[in-house]
């Protein structure tokens, strides 16, 4: 039998496995996010790569924000498929976290894995 240290890791690390962790928000559609634009909505677009470690960390750190804050609406954007949004949104890296007040780009960040100042930079758009 395995001990139970690993077990443990193991376990967690299959969890971690990005096709078994839930998505934040939901995937990125220019209709939809004008919509949201005209109607003046607090709008997170999550720049996101399935293989980013980074990425991994802003996920609950995301989804936890998106569950307490219902009028949020969340688009996520994969950096490997989306090259046509990341040119919209001129976004060079993947972990980068959009906030937009309506159609105002209202702040940004990249790499950010701290829930204080993610919390933060969302805030500017509520």
């Amino acid at each position: 039998m395995l001990p139970k240290p690993f077990i443990l890791l193991l376990a967690t690390a299959f969890l971690m496995d990005s096709s078994l962790v839930a998505q934040a928000g939901q995937p990125f559609d220019a209709s939809a996010f004008e919509q949201a634009q005209a109607a003046g909505k607090p709008i997170l677009v999550d720049i996101t790569a399935s293989w980013c470690p980074t990425c991994k960390q802003q996920r609950p750190i995301v989804q936890e924000i998106e569950k307490s804050t219902p009028k949020l609406v969340v688009y996520e954007v994969d950096f490997d498929t989306a090259k046509d949004v990341l040119k919209r949104f001129r976004v060079q890296n993947q972990s980068t976290l959009i906030v937009f007040k309506g159609s105002n780009e209202v702040g940004r960040s990249t790499g950010e894995t701290d829930p204080a100042k993610i919390k933060a930079l969302v805030s500017k758009g509520l």
